[in-house]
Parts: C-alpha cells; structure tokens; sequence
C-alpha cells in the first residue's frame, strides 16, 4: 500500500459511498490507491458491491477534489495516509483505522503519549473545572490531551491541554472547514496554531449523529487511556469508553453525587471495572509517566481563596450537591438576605456557582 501520491489518495477516499472499511478491503487485496484506480470494474466488484465499484470508476467529485487539493497548499494543512511512516501506531492496532486523516496543525503530537478525556456536553461548573484540572496536570507532565471540540468537558480539557507542553488534539465529526459548534470557532484557531485538530471526513462534510461514533473510536484509538469526567447514562463519552476498553485502552472515571445524572455513568463505568480517580496522579499510577521533561504539579483540583468562618459555614452547609436557597438557608441557619449575600461573594471567587432553577453548587 505505498503510495505517498495524495491525489490517488484523495480520488480513491471521495468516490461516495466507498468507506473506509470498503478501502482497507481493496487496498489489502489491490495495494496502493493507485492500484485500486486502474482495476476493472469486473475486479473491484470481487470485493467491494458492483454498484459502488461502477462508482468508483467513474471517480469523484471534481470540484470536491479540487477543493481538496487547493486546501493542502496551506502550511498548516496536510493528509496522514496509512502509506506514511508517521502515520499514529496506536491507530493501526485498531479494527478499523481511518485510511485518510486531514490534519490542521502539528502533526506529530500524533504520535505523542495521550490521554482522552470526554464527557457531557451540558456539564456542570464542577464537572468543567475538574476537566480543565486533571488536563492541564497531565498535559504538565507531557500527556497530549485528545478529545472531541464539544462544548463542555471537551472544551474545558482542550483549554487545559493547551496550557501545558503536551498540548491537544481535536478530532472532529464535520470537515476541517468546518467548526462545530461555532462556539468553539476562537478555541478551534487556536488549537490549529499550538494543537492539531483531524478529521476523517472530507471538506464541507456537516456534522451528522452518526458521525460522533466514528470520531470516538478516533480519540480513545489515538490514546494510552480515556477519562470520562461527566457522563450521563445514554452519554455519547460511554460509547467512547466501551469504545476504549475493546481497543485495549485503560477506562478511567471520575465519581460525583449519587444525586447527578451526570455522575450516573461513570458510577456505571466504575462498576463495569474502569477505575475511579480523584486526582491526576491516579491516572499516572496506572500509566506512568511519558518520556519527557514534566512540569509543575497541580493538586487536580482548582484551588480555593482563603474562606471567612461565616463563608466556610456556608459552603460546609452547601455541601457538594445542587442546593435551592429556602434548603441551603435552612440548614445554615441565616437569613434569605445573608445567605443571597454571601453567595454572590462566593460566586465572585470562583467557589460557589448559580446553576438554573435557582440553585446553587460548590466548586471547591
């Protein structure tokens, strides 16, 4: 399958329809794309349905492969194929390795020791700050953090990957002139600048549900280990975790609050055999430390301000659960106004935050 020509790469990886797993059967039975272009349709069709190989020989989309073609003579962008020697090893120990991978950034993070960390997309200011932490720890100690460019978790552990040498790695459902969620247009810029984001979907592809699997098996197929820090039970992150232990990859998980739908899949997970963490160091127990120089340490959790007795009695009655105001009162035995008080000096500190429904929670 050597052929470094990315044109034959291109054509052979836009016929519609085709797939990758389509592509790794007649690339393992023709060779190199090259090779797979020039067969008979009578050829193709032994491996792949008539109808696709009739397609195949009438090629792709010219204005897709020109589009294609234009948007590699940009410095930052190029195409990883399995015919190249930097091509991630972890992803060939995977059943279905992508063929093509579009590449916006450094590449060779590819191939770097890294740790995926998912979770929900509508996670909890707790949730958020624990992502954040335990990636900006690991990615200090030279752990390229990977994950999904999602809003929430993944957001909150691409910004720490990026605050640490081991950077981040986006891999993405959409095309790679495309951000999704539009949100994430400035964090996508700047993880193409000091990161790389990949995709196995060509140009102009929008994101579609039944892309998110496929860029799942990318993340946990790229990593050494999956954290899953928020996740609900029918949560996107258990499919990338099932995902991770069937590649052989370490599961690991953060507990939360019996009460929390968002802590409910990781309690799962952890009954199924992942391993519960409450700091960065337990996941670098389990995998060690990568060849590289590591930085300062982080406690895995985002530090407090020094607390007032009357805040620290506050905070001791909010406990680590959602709270209403009239409950929080009641138990810490102040009024309406000293409790909405206090807790907008403790929102303003980073410790306390108002969640919807008028309730709040603690974040140290």
């Amino acid at each position: 399958m050597r052929d470094g020509d990315s044109e034959a790469w291109l054509r052979l990886m836009l016929v519609p329809g085709l797939g990758p797993a389509y592509a790794l059967r007649l690339l393992s039975a023709l060779g190199s794309p090259s090779q797979v272009l020039h067969a008979s349709a009578s050829t193709l069709a032994q491996f792949i349905p008539t109808k696709l190989a009739q397609t195949l020989k009438q090629g792709p989309d010219d204005a897709q492969l020109q589009l294609s073609l234009q948007w590699l003579t940009a410095a930052e962008n190029r195409l990883l194929t399995l015919a190249d020697a930097d091509y991630p090893p972890r992803l060939l120990e995977i059943a279905d390795p992508p063929p093509l991978l579009y590449i916006k950034g450094e590449a060779g993070l590819l191939t770097r020791p890294s740790l995926g960390v998912v979770g929900s997309r509508n996670a909890t200011p707790q949730g958020i700050q624990n992502a954040e932490a335990f990636a900006r720890e690991l990615s200090q100690r030279g752990w390229c953090i990977a994950s999904g460019l999602a809003l929430g978790i993944d957001t909150a552990a691409h910004r720490g990957g990026l605050a640490g040498p081991g950077s981040t790695i986006a891999v993405v459902g959409t095309g790679l002139d495309i951000v999704y969620p539009a949100r994430n247009h400035a964090l996508a810029h700047e993880i193409a600048k000091a990161g790389v984001i990949i995709s196995e979907f060509p140009l102009r592809t929008q994101a579609k549900p039944g892309h998110f699997p496929r860029r799942n098996r990318i993340i946990s197929g790229l990593a050494r280990g999956v954290l899953v820090v928020e996740a609900a039970l029918q949560s996107g992150s258990l499919i990338t975790a099932r995902e991770a232990a069937e590649q052989g990859r370490e599961v690991f998980a953060i507990p939360g609050s019996i009460h929390s739908p968002l802590a409910k899949g990781c309690h799962q997970l952890i009954k199924q055999g992942a391993k519960l963490v409450e700091t960065a160091a337990d996941i670098l127990e389990e995998l060690g430390e990568p060849a590289c120089t590591p930085g300062p340490v982080f406690s895995g959790a985002m530090e407090s301000p020094p607390e007032d007795p009357q805040s620290a009695a506050l905070l001791a009655a909010l406990g680590h659960d959602p709270l209403d105001i009239d409950t929080l009162t009641q138990r810490a035995g102040l009024t309406p106004e000293q409790s909405y008080a206090m807790l907008l000096t403790l929102e303003l500190e980073g410790q306390v935050a108002r969640l919807p429904g008028g309730r709040y929670q603690r974040l140290a």
